[in-house]
């Protein structure tokens, strides 16, 4: 998936909870995309969005 300047603009408006800029955009893609992002990571499962699936 191509990061979009959406993704971007997305990304940097997300809470500061997760610093790591990479998961920031997978996050953003996640949601503007309304796709299903599946991750153990403790500190995205804080952000209260829709696709969210902690494993």
């Amino acid at each position: 998936m191509l990061i979009t300047s959406a993704d971007m603009i997305t990304a940097t408006q997300l809470p500061q909870i997760h610093k790591d800029p990479f998961d920031r955009i997978l996050i953003a893609q996640a949601h503007n995309n309304r796709c299903h992002l599946m991750t153990v990571d403790r500190k995205i499962a804080q952000y209260e969005m829709p696709y969210l699936l902690i494993v």
